[in-house]
């Protein structure tokens, strides 16, 4: 985000002065090395100095003066991830660990809430998905689920889980269609039994935005850092995430139906070539 910011910055307002700090080694931390060095070589081609293995303290001049701003800067902006907003679960819900120092939902694999314990919290009537879980199941190394990222794609696929393990609960309680079809594919027109979610191959994809006709895409990335590989950079990489964020907003206000299509195919689709989902999964 902060890469992301700095050049949206540099194009629109090309007479500021940005620097960027970080107390990682280089940007995009956790992506691969060959994504990261073609954001650095952008942001120094395009007169943003990065200063990289400082912490950020506001009071300290060794640290203005380690970066080169010995009066310090104008204006700072902190971009420091996602932060939780759960104060509305029970404590036993949350988890001690992760980004922030914690605080996220707690759920099994089948994105039922869970206590600490790892009970069913709400008799198991409670789901939840996105950014307000802890979006791991498990405990490292030997996760059961490892943790997922706090990105659209995940959020939108387990919303998708959710929903067919609310349909499954619903028929166990009040019955199901006696179509003879049902009989010969139960999954498809009526989820029995619940599912377990998993780590979507969409989890993988990054998009880096390097100003509106720049950027670099990012595939195949896991929960092991450094893993994935650059597969787009430049116009394309930018069309590729104009052509992301221009379809999505159509669906989401309903008013495209090629839009609608596209992103219900792509979430809805029966086949997981990649990724590490079972390699079929109907409805």
């Amino acid at each position: 985000m902060g890469v992301e910011w700095a050049c949206e910055l540099r194009h629109f307002f090309p007479g500021l002065h940005i620097t960027v700090t970080d107390f990682l080694p280089r940007c995009l931390g956790p992506l691969p090395d060959d994504a990261a060095k073609y954001c650095e070589d952008y942001m120094q081609r395009n007169g943003i100095r990065t200063y990289y293995g400082v912490k950020y303290d506001k009071e300290s001049r060794q640290f203005w003066g380690k970066i080169g701003l010995p009066s310090g800067a104008d204006k700072t902006y902190i971009l420091s991830g996602v932060k939780n907003s759960n104060y509305f679960m029970p404590k036993n819900t949350l988890s001690d660990k992760g980004p922030g120092g914690g605080g996220w939902v707690l759920t099994n694999r089948y994105l039922q809430v869970v206590t600490r314990s790892g009970e069913k919290w709400g008799q198991g009537l409670v789901f939840a998905v996105g950014d307000c879980i802890a979006g791991s199941v498990g405990d490292a190394p030997n996760w059961e689920l490892p943790p997922v990222p706090k990105t659209g794609y995940p959020a939108e696929q387990q919303a998708v889980h959710a929903c067919r393990n609310i349909r499954a609960l619903d028929r166990k309680w009040y019955g199901g269609s006696d179509r003879c079809l049902y009989r010969l594919v139960p999954d498809c027109f009526g989820p029995q039994g619940l599912r377990a979610t998993w780590y979507p191959w969409g989890a993988g994809i990054f998009a880096i935005s390097l100003g509106p006709s720049d950027g670099c895409t990012v595939i195949g990335a896991t929960d092991e850092k450094g893993s994935g590989r650059l597969c787009a950079r430049g116009v394309l990489a930018a069309a590729q995430k104009e052509l992301i964020e221009t379809t999505k907003i159509a669906q989401c206000r309903g008013d495209h139906a090629l839009s609608r299509l596209l992103w219900h195919a792509v979430h809805h689709w029966p086949l997981n070539i990649v990724g590490r989902g079972p390699l079929i999964s109907l409805c």
